[in-house]
């Protein structure tokens, strides 16, 4: 098996030889909150709220920060998972309270209260959104969308969306969302990878009617010099464990291991670039997670993982794939001999994958082809759809 998945390496590098450097667009890039001129006159004499995190920037200054010195009346600060300042574990409870430096209220939008509620857009006029997301299914910010975009419309509240390149938006693929596994990692009939900006998505899941939103008034600031064959450099990470873009890239491959035994090296210095566990054999790197501001209590913590080191690939590589990565996923389950007990007790993988159909596919022993072959016409049906949304130059 450490033969086997050193090849794998090996295969995934040779596939790019050519391209000895990192590409990326960043000083062609203008995204959305930078062009002012297209949306502060629609904040003039507003009550103004906004929807963000430590990803919201102009330049190197916060939104709120640059809204609030150009005397926009920000009444409230709306914070997704992982919190306004982006310091908060997975899956944490994301408190609200008071935002250090601008005192103005912050309202968390995770944990019991995903939705804004009423008496919390009371004194909004307009929602400004402005989130970096990393274009994945399970990453929570397009659930966060959601149900802003919801509840903008029943409380009559105008919502402006800046938009950010999505890194992971030159491809598309994984298994198509079943609707019977929705969840806040998965509310919508999409694949893992949709390749969709925040504000392409708004205008799908509004266009499809996939949210209850009819009333909605919203407004997409678009980004400039980026489209779907470019590829963006993160300029501050967009969670915790997703520190540079090597985990960007490789997340959507392996946050599967989320729903398993296998630790994908929270409480590392290389969270979601590195999966392990203390039974692993087929190679011989090894970690052992400890407890980080990021990830307070991660999995086989303090336990000496061996497994597989993916940084070696090479962004440079990493940014030719246009496809997710299963022969690790695969490989593990063979590897540790669990079964069943490979994937945790709660099902999560399910709700991973939007569906149990991978969890029984690994377990039958289907190839990653066998496998891949079953997100096909799932995957034609969700393209037709999204091209109708697109707002950038695409990818094909």
């Amino acid at each position: 098996m450490k033969f086997k998945i050193l090849s794998i390496i090996l295969f995934i590098a040779s596939l790019n030889t050519f391209a000895q450097t990192e590409l990326f667009c960043n000083k062609e890039v203008s995204v959305g909150a930078e062009q002012t001129e297209l949306y502060l006159h629609l904040l003039d004499g507003k009550r103004v709220g906004v929807v963000g995190n430590q990803s919201s920037l102009i330049g190197d200054t916060h939104l709120v920060d640059s809204l609030v010195s150009l005397k926009i009346d920000v009444k409230t600060v709306f914070s997704p998972e992982h919190g306004f300042r982006g310091k908060a574990d997975a899956g944490e409870k994301v408190k609200s309270g008071i935002d250090f430096k601008t005192g103005l209220p912050i309202v968390s939008l995770y944990g019991n209260n995903k939705k804004p509620k009423v008496e919390q857009l009371k004194n909004i006029d307009v929602l400004v959104f402005d989130i970096q997301d990393v274009g994945a299914r399970f990453y929570t910010y397009i659930s966060t969308l959601h149900y802003v975009m919801e509840a903008c419309a029943e409380n009559n509240v105008e919502l402006i969306i800046l938009d950010r390149p999505n890194p992971n938006g030159h491809y598309v693929d994984g298994p198509v969302l079943n609707l019977e596994f929705k969840s806040f990692i998965g509310m919508h009939k999409i694949p893992v990878v949709h390749g969709m900006t925040i504000g392409e998505y708004a205008k799908m899941i509004y266009g499809e009617k996939w949210v209850s939103a009819e009333n909605l008034n919203f407004k997409v600031i678009t980004c400039v010099g980026w489209n779907h064959t470019k590829f963006y450099k993160l300029p501050i990470k967009p969670s915790p464990n997703l520190p540079n873009m090597t985990s960007i890239y490789l997340y959507p491959s392996l946050c599967f291991f989320e729903g398993t035994v296998v630790s994908v090296g929270r409480g590392t210095s290389n969270p979601f670039q590195i999966a392990g566990h203390p039974n692993f054999k087929g190679d011989s790197y090894e970690f052992t997670p400890q407890p980080t501001s990021g990830a307070k209590h991660p999995k086989l913590n303090g336990e000496t993982c061996k497994g597989i080191y993916l940084p070696v690939i090479g962004v440079n590589v990493l940014q030719q794939q246009n496809e997710l990565q299963l022969s690790w996923l695969i490989d593990f389950y063979k590897d540790l001999n669990l079964k069943e007990k490979f994937f945790l007790k709660n099902n999560f993988i399910n709700l991973l994958a939007g569906s149990d159909q991978l969890k029984r596919q690994i377990m039958a022993g289907k190839t990653e082809t066998e496998i891949r072959n079953t997100w096909k016409s799932g995957l034609k049906e969700f393209k037709a759809i999204r091209k109708k949304y697109i707002l950038y130059t695409d990818f094909d």
